[in-house]
C-alpha cells in the first residue's frame, strides 16, 4: 500500500511538472489590453533620436522558471501600424524607401533557443524576419515578474532590447544618416492554462 501511495504522488508530481513545464501565455498586445510594447529608436543624422512604437502585434510565448531551456516566444508585427507620431515621417518609413509595407505586411520573430544566464538574464536566439529578409539574431531579455492578478489570472512579464543594423535586412539607412536602430520589447502574457 505505501509502495503504491509513494508511485501515485510521484507520478502526480511528475504530471504536475510537465503541465507546469508547458505554461503557454497569449501576449497582452496593444489592441487587448495596452501591456505590451514594441519600441523603435533610431538616430536622425547624428542629431537627435527618433523613437517610434508598433501598434498591432501578436505573439505566445512558453516559460516555466524552472525548466527555462524549454522556453520558446513568438511574435507577428503589423508592419503598416509603425507610429512616431508624426504621419509624414511614418509614410515614408512604411514605403518601398524603408520597410515597404504593402510589400511586406509582417515582420516575425521566432525564437530557436533560450536559456538562463549567470546573471539571472535570458538569452533569446530566433530568426527575426523584416523587409522579406530572415536573419539570425540575439538579444538579453528579463524577466519583469510573475503571479496571479487580482482577477484571478496567471501573468509574466519580460523585457529585452535588441541592436539591429538596417542593411542585413536590405534597408538604405543612408537617407537618415545611419545603419543602425534599436528595438526595445516589453511583453505581459496572459496563461492559457
Amino acid at each position: 500500500m505505501k509502495t503504491l501511495l509513494k508511485s501515485t504522488l510521484l507520478a502526480t508530481m511528475i504530471a504536475g511538472s510537465a503541465i507546469a513545464s508547458a505554461a503557454s501565455y497569449v501576449i497582452d498586445d496593444s489592441k487587448a489590453g495596452a501591456h505590451s510594447q514594441i519600441d523603435v529608436k533610431v538616430s536622425h543624422l547624428g542629431f537627435s533620436w527618433v523613437k517610434a512604437r508598433f501598434n498591432h502585434f501578436s505573439g505566445t510565448f512558453e516559460y516555466d522558471s524552472s525548466n527555462v531551456d524549454a522556453s520558446s516566444i513568438e511574435v507577428s508585427i503589423d508592419t503598416s501600424s509603425f507610429d512616431s507620431n508624426h504621419a509624414k515621417r511614418d509614410k515614408h518609413i512604411m514605403s518601398d524607401d524603408f520597410l515597404d509595407s504593402g510589400k511586406y505586411p509582417t515582420a516575425t520573430f521566432k525564437s530557436s533557443n533560450i536559456k538562463r544566464l549567470d546573471d539571472g538574464q535570458l538569452s533569446v536566439t530566433g530568426d527575426l524576419t523584416l523587409h522579406g529578409v530572415t536573419k539570425p539574431i540575439t538579444f538579453d531579455a528579463n524577466l519583469i515578474g510573475e503571479g496571479k492578478t487580482p482577477w484571478g489570472d496567471y501573468r509574466a512579464g519580460f523585457e529585452g532590447s535588441v541592436d539591429l543594423k538596417f542593411a542585413d535586412f536590405n534597408i538604405d539607412g543612408s537617407q537618415i544618416g545611419t545603419d543602425d536602430f534599436t528595438v526595445n520589447m516589453s511583453f505581459e502574457g496572459i496563461s492559457k492554462g
